[in-house]
């Protein structure tokens, strides 16, 4: 495993990181997913991102109770606060009052003292920025978080919560979480770039867009019986991913990964990791020898040709934006 700094902080993440979006506590049993994480950490991935909302807390129990057995000290844990976790009018966003709620909450499911990245899960328009970097500050201040990010934050965002955390002598911000995939690339228009300036590293949220770029789905088969998009049918992200036009494209980059020896899930991830400016990618599990074939991915270095190469590829998508 490889190694890089989150942001302009000193904290070092893996290139990879599991996260339990999706999976763990709903779709994979306890047990498997303890396998999962086991054979992550086994292989050098010491970040493990999770949320509040992932399941009503269940990923974050099942998270905490996996890793229990590890030296703490090993381990950089992630989760999120904003999405509702009730039906009480305080129960959701990020106000003073539900963050630090919740982050007492959070560490209770897993079973820790302090997280080491709590990460705003999406901005809320209707809190003031500097009521919710506040209470993140404090957050540090009292040891309960290490570190503090945010997640799917455009660039004027993140340069006024930084500005804010500026300008009152707060903790920075050195995270921001976004999705990016060989699909989805609207974080390289400035995101990206303006984010490193203020400090922030990505660590992105589904490298492969949700299982589309590991080449698995064909455009005239049925999805595989063991596969999310057999077994999800209301994923509106996912089912616009099926489009001919985007599994056309994929069949060209599972041609051109094989021919390179490498999957196509490892090409899409090492793609993503060309990116100084992304700390780390979050892979998901459903079964560990997943996490044995992708964290491969760390190791390939790809060449100006392939990297020209792709870009060709995925000039019929340049332009494609899935439904949400």
């Amino acid at each position: 495993m490889k190694y890089r700094y989150l942001g302009k902080s000193g904290l070092q993440v893996s290139e990879l990181a599991l996260g339990s979006w999706l999976t763990y506590g709903k779709s994979v049993g306890d047990s498997t997913a303890e396998a999962c994480i086991d054979t992550a950490y086994e292989h050098g991935i010491n970040f493990f991102d999770t949320a509040n909302a992932y399941e009503a807390g269940e990923a974050e129990r099942v998270l905490g109770k996996s890793l229990k057995k590890y030296d703490r000290s090993s381990l950089v844990v992630a989760t999120k606060v904003f999405f509702p976790m009730g039906e009480g009018v305080n129960e959701r966003g990020l106000s003073r009052k539900h963050i630090i709620e919740q982050c007492d909450k959070s560490l209770q499911r897993l079973g820790m003292d302090y997280v080491d990245l709590y990460q705003c899960h999406r901005p809320d328009p209707n809190v003031p920025l500097e009521e919710t970097m506040r209470a993140l500050d404090d957050l540090v201040t009292q040891g309960k978080v290490l570190y503090t990010g945010v997640s799917e934050f455009q660039h004027q965002e993140l340069a006024q919560a930084q500005s804010i955390n500026q300008a009152l002598n707060l903790h920075p911000l050195i995270s921001n979480q976004p999705i990016y995939n060989m699909i989805e690339r609207y974080i390289e228009k400035d995101v990206i770039d303006k984010g490193w300036q203020e400090g922030i590293g990505q660590v992105v949220f589904s490298p492969l867009a949700q299982g589309v770029l590991t080449g698995k789905y064909k455009a005239d088969a049925a999805p595989p019986e063991d596969s999310r998009a057999a077994n999800d049918e209301t994923n509106v992200v996912l089912n616009s991913y099926f489009d001919p036009r985007v599994l056309k494209v994929v069949k060209r980059l599972k041609k051109l990964a094989e021919s390179e020896g490498y999957t196509t899930a490892q090409l899409a991830l090492a793609w993503i990791l060309r990116k100084k400016e992304v700390a780390s990618a979050i892979i998901g599990a459903s079964r560990p020898s997943q996490i044995t074939e992708n964290i491969k991915a760390v190791d390939i270095e790809l060449s100006s040709d392939i990297l020209t190469e792709v870009e060709t590829i995925l000039l019929p998508i340049r332009d494609f934006h899935p439904m949400r």
